[in-house]
């Protein structure tokens, strides 16, 4: 296994408490990550949806406004003048809100209308009927025309979202959740060798101290048939390495 492979920690119980912590972490964020991207996903069609039936409808409002405005000019004749002299200010103003889905705040546009018609007057001597036609369907074009630019920033803000979730999400879960599984895998094989040499130095301790037990008794033995008197002392609990060595 490569140092590429895991993260450059010492393998110690420590660091295996410290790396489950993080895999735990990191699973969750993938979890919570993959259902926004879910949200999102769910709200991105959603909005498709809508532009296509906006941008279809537009082509009907908008081919209907056009003949309106025909039809009024060859009534009424030329009204620009007009609707110059009397328009002074914006009559149809757009504010803007913000809409949270899964915490991205998504930009809405609406419009409404301000103040009253500054140029109702006019047709008053002919042609009042194309007119009041002509500006209901260009109202209702500009207010197509803003629930589309709201739905295209929206389109907008959500694709740039949804790439960088994605990316998030892919990493999380083909780079840093296998990396740190690997690292635990790492950490736990070398807890498991050191433990596995432990035991075999245990043992090899144990078996010298029985040897070396057996070679004194031995020893005591020839002295005793040799006839040599063996002196006994009280047994000093410092030194005293007759206590074998706990094996787990």
């Amino acid at each position: 296994m490569s140092g590429k492979d895991t993260i450059a920690v010492f393998p110690s119980r420590m660091a295996m408490t410290v790396m489950k912590s993080r895999l735990k972490a990191a699973e969750k964020g993938h979890g919570l990550l993959k259902r926004k991207a879910d949200a999102l996903q769910l709200r991105f069609r959603s909005i498709l949806k809508k532009i296509v039936d906006t941008k279809s409808l537009m082509g009907d409002v908008m081919k209907e406004a056009a003949f309106s405005l025909a039809e009024a000019k060859f009534t009424t004749g030329d009204f620009n003048h007009i609707v110059l002299q009397n328009v002074t200010k914006a009559q149809i103003k757009v504010r803007s809100k913000k809409d949270n889905v899964a915490g991205v705040n998504l930009p809405v546009f609406e419009s409404f209308q301000n103040g009253v018609d500054t140029y109702e007057l006019a047709g008053l001597a002919r042609g009042g009927q194309q007119l009041a036609k002509l500006k209901k369907n260009y109202a209702k074009a500009i207010h197509l025309l803003v629930d589309l630019a709201s739905l295209q920033t929206s389109f907008i803000t959500l694709d740039e979202v949804i790439k960088i979730t994605n990316r998030r999400v892919n990493a999380l879960e083909h780079v840093v959740i296998p990396k740190i599984e690997r690292t635990i895998a790492y950490i736990t094989s070398e807890l498991d060798e050191r433990e596995r040499e432990e035991f075999y130095r245990l043992k090899k301790v144990q078996g010298k101290k029985k040897q070396m037990r057996e070679e004194k008794e031995k020893h005591n033995e020839e002295l005793k048939a040799a006839g040599v008197e063996i002196e006994t002392s009280a047994p000093n609990l410092l030194e005293d390495d007759n206590e074998d060595d706990v094996l787990f």
